[in-house]
Parts: C-alpha cells; sequence; structure tokens
C-alpha cells in the first residue's frame, strides 16, 4: 500500500473543501505528480523502439490508431488525436514513406482516403502494444483482479463527460462501463 498516497481526495472526501471554487481547491500534487511519473514509464520503452525508426510520440499514436481500426479516415484520425491536419500530415507522411502506413481512396467517396497499417506498421504498433501491457499487468498483476475494472473505470472518468461515450465506443465497442 502506498502510504498516505491520496490526501487530496481524503480531504474532499472529508468535507475539507470549501465549495465548488477551484482556487480554493487543494492541489491534488501527489495524484497529479503520480500520474506524470506514470506517464513517463509507460511511455519510455516504446520512446526508445520509436526512436530506431526516427519517430516519436505522435508517430506512435497515429500507428495506434490505424492500426487498431482498419480503414480509419483522416478526419476521423483527427478527431480521436485531436491534433491540427498540419501536425498530423507531417506525421502520416513519413509514417508512409517509410511504409508503416498505407492511404488507400475511399470506396464510396474517392476523395475520402482511409489508412492501413502495413503489415511493418501493424508489427510495429504491436510490439509497442505488448511492451505497454506489460508493464500494465505487471502493476494489476500485485492487485485484486477487480482493480482493473476500477482503473478503466477512473480513466474513462479523467475524460471530458462530452467525449466519454464516443472513447468508450472507440475502446470497448458497445455496451462497456
Amino acid at each position: 500500500m502506498v502510504p498516505d498516497a491520496i490526501p487530496a481526495l481524503k480531504a474532499q472526501q472529508s468535507g475539507k473543501e470549501t465549495g465548488n471554487d477551484i482556487l480554493s481547491e487543494q492541489p491534488a500534487y501527489d495524484l497529479i505528480e503520480l500520474f506524470f511519473f506514470a506517464y513517463r514509464d509507460f511511455v519510455s520503452d516504446p520512446d526508445r523502439i520509436l526512436d530506431e525508426y526516427g519517430f516519436g510520440r505522435a508517430h506512435h499514436r497515429v500507428l495506434h490508431f490505424v492500426s487498431r481500426q482498419p480503414g480509419l479516415t483522416i478526419a476521423e484520425l483527427l478527431d480521436i488525436l485531436r491534433i491540427t491536419k498540419q501536425s498530423l500530415n507531417r506525421v502520416l507522411k513519413e509514417l508512409i514513406e517509410k511504409d508503416f502506413i498505407e492511404s488507400r481512396m475511399g470506396t464510396s467517396d474517392r476523395r475520402q482516403r482511409l489508412l492501413f497499417a502495413t503489415p511493418q506498421g501493424h508489427d510495429l504498433a504491436l510490439k509497442l502494444a505488448k511492451l505497454q501491457t506489460r508493464r500494465i499487468m505487471r502493476a494489476l498483476s500485485e492487485m485484486e483482479p477487480e482493480v482493473k475494472e476500477a482503473v478503466s473505470r477512473y480513466l474513462l472518468r479523467l475524460i471530458d463527460p462530452d467525449d466519454r461515450s464516443h472513447v468508450k465506443q472507440l475502446v470497448f465497442g458497445s455496451g462497456k462501463t
């Protein structure tokens, strides 16, 4: 057990907070910092491999979602990543030039571009996902089995409420959490 790892949450639950004014809230430094450190280490393994290809985290995100959702349109990818078209174009161009992603003409709308991971792209995306899965499963293996569900619910609630159902659909398909 982490010793007193969530004092901000305990203060909130014991009613020590004053109203809903964000300026009066005690910052949850412990949780914020744990989140920063966990993310740092979560991306560190893929970062090392991506660096071998001259890729960064933006490449990883694009490759991940294109590999997971073959036929994704550029508009859908922009919506998922919430980045500018200019940022996506640079990353996508590199992934296409290095044969990790291919862009195909839409079947119903020839102006539409559908994105697919090449076998090489899919293999890299899978390798990175397995590294991150190993880290996640190692952490979960030290906890009770129902914690995975609680972690999923917690992460979903970190997402803006107006985007939760969209993210839920992307991650779980229909009818989960």
